[in-house]
């Protein structure tokens, strides 16, 4: 792929939200950048078989039945360009999965190039 090449793939990313008004917002918990439609349906397919022993059982059965009849309607639409959501519900918190077609621009190269001073007064936000 040549540098000034867009390249097409999907945007994926978790979010969780309370269903009750006591604790805080909408969160991002998870992304990731596809480059097939099969890759973005099997990273929420391996969360949700991952998290479905923990979940309740309403929770789980939801899961379940995106993984055995839903994940072939969003294959569907991935391949069509179309966004997608996938949703389980969990004692008081909605786990989300979006997928989103998108052109994942090229960027400039970094290798053996030096990293401008602030990179490195960069800390991570530390959680809870």
């Amino acid at each position: 792929m040549r540098l000034t090449e867009c390249r097409r793939g999907y945007w994926c990313e978790c979010w969780t939200e309370p269903i009750t008004n006591d604790q805080a917002g909408l969160r991002l918990r998870a992304s990731f950048d596809a480059y097939s439609a099969p890759q973005a349906d099997r990273w929420v397919a391996v969360a949700l078989r991952t998290i479905s022993p923990a979940l309740n059982t309403h929770a789980s059965v939801e899961a379940w039945e995106w993984l055995y009849e839903g994940r072939v309607r969003t294959r569907r639409a991935l391949l069509q360009m179309q966004p997608c959501t996938v949703s389980v519900t969990h004692a008081d918190t909605r786990i989300t999965w979006t997928i989103r077609p998108v052109l994942f621009l090229p960027l400039a190269h970094r290798q053996a190039a030096e990293l401008p001073a602030c990179a490195h007064d960069f800390k991570p936000w530390q959680t809870g």
